[in-house]
């Protein structure tokens, strides 16, 4: 499929910790740039390979103005993070797609249901994108879990955004668990997200459920959920390669 392409200049980079980057988006000829939480983008970049394009979940919520959010992590043996990381600056030209996917915030027939985000890494980008949307326009499930796995307290990506976010929301809560930790000051979750969702889902209440992460994890939840109950049309997902 041919997708439409827009010329964009970073304006702005975040470290969020050694090998993660925030970057800014301003997608130059669109006065707002309008996707729905939970969408895609594609950057077509300068490197050499067959495919150019690479794809990176939005992480912010749609915007009144022309500027989005991607969190991206260093691969260091690819190709398309390398050059973003080393050869993209404030001021670089990047060429950016339009939105894409169907992996979107839980609609509004959904509202009676629990909604149970489960990710590891930067999969927690269309999460933070829902969430912050959700808040925006201030709608109530029951309850709302993110369950966000990492390794170490410092892989935790918007740590202090979600506790925040936890505090506001009286319906949400941010749940990190940590492969690990070792660090004796951690009082939070240790292990997988496996044991959290399993834990908290026993009694096999109605649900929704978004996974978005790494193929392994999210075939074993995906395989764990079902065993639980649950149907395919409750659980939904987002691969990253």
């Amino acid at each position: 499929m041919a997708y439409q392409f827009y010329n964009s200049k970073v304006v702005a980079i975040i470290d969020e910790t050694p090998i993660v980057k925030r970057f800014f988006f301003q997608i130059t000829h669109l006065q707002k740039f309008e996707f729905n939480a939970g969408q895609f983008v594609l950057l077509d970049l300068p490197i050499p390979s067959k495919i150019t394009t690479r794809a990176y979940s939005i992480a912010c919520a749609p915007p009144e103005d022309n500027i989005i959010e991607l969190i991206i992590v260093l691969k260091e043996d690819g190709l398309g993070t390398p050059y973003l990381f080393n050869e993209v600056g404030v001021g670089s030209d990047v060429l950016i797609s339009e939105p894409i996917g169907k992996f979107v915030r839980p609609r509004p027939e959904s509202f009676l249901n629990d909604v149970c985000f489960i990710c590891t890494g930067t999969g927690i980008a269309p999460f933070r994108s829902m969430i912050l949307d959700i808040k925006k326009h201030n709608i109530q499930y029951p309850k709302m879990y993110l369950i966000f796995g990492a390794r170490m307290p410092q892989d935790i990506l918007y740590f202090k955004e979600m506790k925040d976010l936890e505090k506001e929301m009286n319906n949400f809560n941010f749940i990190p668990v940590l492969s690990r930790a070792k660090d004796p000051e951690w009082t939070g979750k240790k292990g997988y997200v496996h044991d959290v969702y399993l834990d908290l889902f026993k009694d096999k209440r109605p649900a929704l459920f978004y996974l978005c992460g790494w193929k392994s994890m999210i075939m074993e939840a995906k395989k764990n959920l079902m065993d639980l109950g649950y149907s395919k049309d409750q659980i939904r997902f987002e691969l990253y390669d």
